[in-house]
């Protein structure tokens, strides 16, 4: 039984809430600890700082519960409980490098309030080598603590993060010790998968290598969908008979579009880069699927050129900011980089997102963000679907096709039906569906 157990959960944006939400969900007593007094106001009043599908609805469930609570005091939050998850969302820099100085300095604080027998259970993406660095730390900080470290990768996915965490495939846990695996198994037992052990390093190892192998089934079937496009070939059909290949498997990510964005699988990326130039090992594989992501997202103003010959001056509307479907936030978005690059070379940009987080639009003065999909159409030169939100299918592209200066409609994303459009008198532009501009 669950009942009554105290979980401490420190770091809390969007892996932070939903593991909050979802352990309380399951009967664990969770205090949720943040430095944001803003933030955790909020979450107190079941508001999340991000929205994700069914999250808030969670949180109030809970609260009211009594099974959940936010506050910024660590040495509080601590008292009573010998399972401490450490979640923050790992933030990277513009080159994808990761800044683990707010982890490393909450490690360092909560060590002085650790109850001996205490785990402290890493969620968030860190390098290979971290745990180790912080199970030292906290043992300079404190050496008369008996306490141990675990590792255990988040594998949530922005707008499918609650079934993600409920009904995960498996579960991987990492420690050095089996009376740790133990302790930690148990407290993960509630979510009834496969758990598969392994020791520190190799548990942070699977989640690199993990993000570095999706990142590589992007890149390469961005790849054959550039290729696609200069040959007349369609890279939809192409991956629909790799997919039904058994040796491949039909839930691989082989879709053709934008580069993969957000930050999540370029750190991976970045991490075995610099793991393999500090041993002296070349990373060819790895530098190339970096390579050919960095080039994917101008795809969008390749093809505009291609039409008009220049993008100056061009009226460009955008569907989509978020950084995925069923998301709010366009931390790290293809759509952010790809409207930059068209303001850059002289275009004026309209956008329309249905989830976006006005907060961080607001932080944004290249486009004029609207409320309404068919004014961005308005007067537009071009049309670019760039996040696959699902309402864009249902749109009336006859009205937006007559309101639009010239019928041109990039889909990034490739969501639509690319015939029906071409049918209906768009010059349509998916990726690799061999539509030669």
């Amino acid at each position: 039984m669950v009942e009554n157990q105290k979980v401490c959960i420190i770091g809390i944006w969007h892996l932070g809430a939903v593991y909050s939400a979802c352990l309380a969900d399951m009967g664990y007593q969770i205090t949720g600890v943040d430095k944001d007094v803003n933030r955790v106001q909020h979450l107190n009043h079941g508001e999340p700082p991000i929205f994700e599908q069914g999250l808030k609805e969670l949180v109030s469930k809970n609260i009211a519960a009594g099974r959940l609570s936010y506050n910024t005091d660590l040495e509080q939050a601590l008292k009573g409980t010998k399972y401490i998850l450490i979640t923050f969302d790992t933030p990277v820099d513009d080159n994808d490098e990761v800044d683990l100085s707010t982890i490393m300095d909450t490690c360092s604080e909560i060590a002085g309030y650790l109850a001996n027998d205490s785990i402290v259970i890493i969620s968030s993406q860190v390098p290979v080598g971290t745990c180790d660095r912080i199970r030292q730390l906290i043992n300079e900080k404190n050496p008369s603590l008996e306490f141990d470290i675990a590792y255990s990768p988040e594998n949530l996915r922005l707008g499918q993060a609650i079934d993600c965490f409920k009904r995960p495939e498996r579960i991987v846990i990492g420690a050095n010790s089996n009376a740790t695996l133990e302790r930690v198994e148990a407290l993960f037992s509630i979510v009834k998968v496969p758990i598969i052990r392994m020791n520190l390093r190799s548990a942070e190892m699977t989640k690199h290598a993990l993000n570095a192998f999706l990142a590589t089934t992007i890149s390469f079937a961005n790849e054959i969908a550039n290729l696609c496009d200069e040959v007349g070939a369609d890279a939809l059909k192409v991956t629909e008979a790799l997919k039904s290949e058994s040796r491949i498997g039909s839930k691989l990510p082989l879709l053709p579009g934008l580069a993969f964005a957000g930050g999540t699988l370029a750190r991976d990326l970045k991490i075995l880069q610099k793991l393999g130039q500090s041993s002296g090992y070349e990373t060819p594989l790895i530098n190339g699927v970096l390579t050919v992501n960095r080039r994917q997202n101008s795809l969008v103003i390749r093809k505009l050129q291609k039409i008009y010959g220049s993008v100056k001056d061009l009226n460009i509307g955008v569907l989509g900011l978020t950084y995925k479907p069923g998301t709010s936030t366009l931390r790290r978005s293809a759509a952010i980089e790809i409207i930059k690059e068209l303001t850059d070379n002289g275009a004026r940009v309209k956008a329309f997102d249905p989830k976006a987080a006005l907060e961080e639009v607001q932080q944004h003065r290249e486009f004029i963000f609207l409320t309404d999909p068919y004014a961005v159409a308005q007067g537009a030169d071009a049309l670019v679907i760039i996040t696959d939100w699902q309402e864009f299918k249902y749109l009336d592209f006859n009205v937006i096709k007559n309101s639009m200066k010239n019928p041109v409609l990039i889909d990034a994303k490739n969501m639509l039906d690319s015939q029906l459009l071409i049918n209906g008198g768009f010059l349509y532009s998916g990726t690799g569906r061999g539509n030669k501009l």
